[in-house]
């Protein structure tokens, strides 16, 4: 049976080389129980792919019953969703284990306790029928004012970094579940978010190097999956974003890495890609230059349709060799054949390896005072940005968990510059009460400088905590996942 509509000139496609073309994308929907009939669809004709979201998840048991009925329309669809630990909260309400994010493992070393982490999070995985985890960052965190890395690192230091790698990747394949390293050849250059707009790394060739070295890892440890990065490395290829780059993928990935796994793109819908070439024409280049999958995560399925039709009508044009999309094809296959079925048992993991990795990490930033063994009765103060819309669906506040621990505790969260900032900061120091101020990357957000400034210029006793990268604070977190804020929480209150 030939699936495929109509080309201009009336050419079809053969129906293997319209499934190949489906097998090259990965979709995102809405529904917890139910699917859009497009969906249906898209993977009767092949799809290779479906990546979850926070608006798919209500709890546990209805995860796995949808998985479970999106294989029981195809059984080698592969079932995704970013899942680093830390802030990446997407399966909060399905009991994910609370970990850490990378960076806070990174600064404890302990690759057997990122290893412990890594297993925790994919035997979770396991039990909810999800078989392909978009993580780890291998990212090397370069800059102070990177915008999108930070945290997600496990730091700057290529082997420390390599090492870690190791331990996820090995961890999680021994779960069953498909590790994909991000985001080649690296964003923590960049002083622009790809989700907001055009990202580039100025620096030459020979400065690149140092962050393929965690790539190069991933890749010897078996990673089966790399996730390109929207980044323009004009040191590497000046005119077209690594995941549009036939230099950056063929050339660098595939020959000098020797990476034969599934290479796949971030988010199509991204600004570096959408805001440039569009979504469509993105799925079509960057299949040409290289990658087997791209993603569309956005909801609106009339925008993964628009980067298949691309694809399909690019086929019978022969803008897009043949060759090109059976080969990314059957490398998916090859990823499906390996992963798609969920395992039938599942062990038990160690429920603790987040907290204890929190906990190892916390401690006194350079130049910091440290804290009193116990803080009691504070008035916290939490300054942090909102949650990104693409990462970050948690939101949570440092003054939960520290209530949680110390009913006599009060606070305040504040997510933005608040509409009058002296009013706020008087409200604050008008109570008689020990005062904890934490910021979170401050320097990106300079409505928290201005806040914690005026704060300390009237409470020079104030305890600081940095609950993003270290910036002066008495204490650090390295992240603002809910285990990294709680084992904070424990350190003022002595708990």
């Amino acid at each position: 049976m030939t699936h495929a509509a109509h080309a201009p000139e009336g050419r079809l496609l053969p129906s293997d080389l319209d499934e190949a073309a489906h097998r090259c994308l990965v979709a995102g929907f809405d529904g917890t129980t139910t699917f859009p009939d497009t969906l249906k669809r898209l993977i009767d004709r092949g799809l290779g792919g479906v990546i979850l979201f926070t608006r798919n998840v209500r709890d546990a048991a209805q995860v796995r019953e949808l998985t479970d009925a999106l294989r029981a329309l195809r059984p080698d669809l592969l079932v995704g969703i970013d899942n680093e630990g830390g802030g990446i909260g997407h399966l909060v309400a399905a009991d994910a284990p609370e970990v850490p994010g990378s960076y806070a493992l990174g600064v404890v070393d302990d690759p057997n306790l990122t290893a412990r982490c890594a297993d925790a999070l994919a035997g979770h995985l396991a039990a909810l029928g999800i078989t392909a985890s978009y993580a780890p960052v291998a990212d090397l965190q370069h800059r102070p004012d990177n915008p999108i890395v930070r945290t997600r690192s496990f730091g700057a230091d290529p082997q420390l970094a390599a090492r870690h790698l190791r331990a996820w990747i090995t961890a999680t394949e021994g779960r069953g579940i498909a590790s994909c390293a991000k985001h080649f050849p690296g964003h923590g250059g960049t002083e622009t978010d790809s989700h907001h707009g055009i990202a580039v790394d100025p620096r030459p060739y020979d400065e690149l190097l140092v962050d393929l070295e965690p790539f190069r890892a991933a890749v010897a440890a078996g990673v089966p999956m790399l996730m390109s990065a929207h980044v323009v490395f004009p040191g590497l290829d000046a005119n077209r974003p690594a995941t549009l780059s036939r230099r950056i993928l063929g050339d660098l990935l595939r020959h000098d890495l020797g990476f034969e796994g599934v290479l796949v793109s971030d988010a199509l819908e991204m600004k570096a890609i959408a805001d440039q070439y569009g979504e469509a024409a993105g799925a079509r280049i960057a299949l040409a230059a290289g990658a087997d999958q791209v993603i569309v995560a956005v909801p609106d399925l009339e925008v993964t349709l628009a980067c298949r039709d691309a694809v399909l009508d690019a086929l019978r044009s022969g803008v897009l060799p043949e060759d090109r999309v059976r080969e990314a094809a059957e490398r998916v296959r090859r990823l499906a054949e390996r992963y798609a079925t969920p395992a039938t048992t599942v062990a038990a993991w160690a429920t603790e390896a987040g907290l204890e990795a929190a906990r190892r990490a916390v401690r006194q930033s350079a130049g910091g005072r440290g804290v009193p063994s116990a803080v009691r009765g504070a008035h916290v103060v939490d300054l942090f940005p909102p949650p990104h819309p693409a990462l970050n669906w948690g939101g949570e506040d440092l003054l939960t968990p520290f209530s949680a621990l110390d009913a006599t505790a009060a606070g305040t969260a504040v997510t933005g510059e608040p509409d009058d900032p002296a009013a706020l900061v008087d409200g604050i120091l008008s109570r008689d009460r020990p005062l904890v101020l934490a910021t979170c990357d401050a320097g990106l957000h300079p409505w928290q400088a201005r806040l914690r400034d005026a704060l300390l210029a009237r409470r020079p006793d104030a305890i600081r905590i940095d609950t993003g990268l270290p910036e002066g604070g008495d204490l650090c977190s390295y992240g603002r996942g809910r285990v990294n804020l709680r084992a904070v929480a424990e350190a003022l209150t002595g708990a």
